[in-house]
């Protein structure tokens, strides 16, 4: 229950939270005491009797073919090219792309492993197992994806070179995204080069999330099945991929009527 218009999950570790992390933190304790209840540990659920805050829709910014072609040009040429291309190729978090190693990338098969992230807590970096079967995931990577990967393998080998014995890259485990020591990249840093970069290209700004979901409606608007994009994405929710192809839907609507009515027309 509310005290006060104060919801208690709010008083997690780290300040103020947004409604939605606050919501999602209730739902994991939620499910935890659950288990506890049928183990017979706790009497009762009292997260379950915790009213959940208020949680907005989200704004999902749909992104089409030539946004993406805008926003490629707009990172040609960047330290961090490749980070954001396979952001909006194949959409995984900024959290699990700054945990990539190389070691994950087979460049013979073409294929990228994806199975932790990478967060920052009280300034300390530490890795993080996926712990769903989705969101361990291994994917298909695209030639364009494996090209610039290639170049980007290529980029870091240089620097290495450069700095010498300041490289500490190994103790990280190699990864595919790093400062110039071979350091892990905070994601304020990454976050903060993507508007910049956009800022000087002229694309609408962005967070970095939404380059994820613009992952998603890009391949909604190619007529990739929902069901192969949520694989591919990781979603825990067939419901979360189907939010974001919502917001495509009008104008895949139109372009199939458009082909249909005018094949009919057309030979008539």
């Amino acid at each position: 229950m509310a005290i006060c218009g104060i919801h208690p999950v709010s008083f997690l570790p780290g300040g103020v939270h947004s409604p939605r992390s606050v919501a999602d933190h209730r739902a994991v304790l939620r499910n935890a005491l659950n288990t506890a209840v049928r183990w017979g540990l706790v009497g009762r659920n009292v997260a379950a009797i915790v009213d959940a805050p208020k949680v907005s829709d989200r704004e999902i910014r749909p992104l089409g073919k030539e946004d993406a072609k805008a926003l490629l040009q707009a990172f040609k040429g960047e330290r961090l090219e490749a980070l954001f291309e396979i952001s909006i190729a194949l959409g995984p978090s900024q959290s699990e792309c700054l945990g990539l190693r190389w070691a994950d990338v087979d460049f013979n098969a073409a294929t990228l492993r994806v199975e932790r992230t990478l967060q920052r807590e009280d300034g300390k970096y530490e890795f993080m197992e996926s712990k769903s079967r989705r969101s361990r995931r291994t994917l298909p990577l695209p030639s364009p994806i494996v090209d610039s990967l290639r170049r980007h393998r290529v980029r870091q080998l240089e620097e290495r070179l450069r700095v010498g014995p300041a490289w500490v890259g190994d103790q990280w485990g190699d990864l595919v995204f790093a400062n110039g020591l071979g350091e892990p990249l905070p994601g304020f840093h990454v976050t903060r080069r993507l508007k910049k970069l956009l800022a000087d290209a002229g694309p609408p700004t962005m967070r970095y999330h939404d380059l994820r979901h613009g992952a998603t409606s890009l391949m909604a608007a190619l007529g990739v099945p929902a069901r192969v994009v949520m694989e591919i994405m990781g979603h825990a929710q067939f419901s979360t991929t189907m939010e974001i192809y919502a917001h495509v839907a009008p104008d895949l609507e139109r372009e199939e009527l458009e082909r249909v009515v005018t094949s009919i027309w057309a030979t008539s």
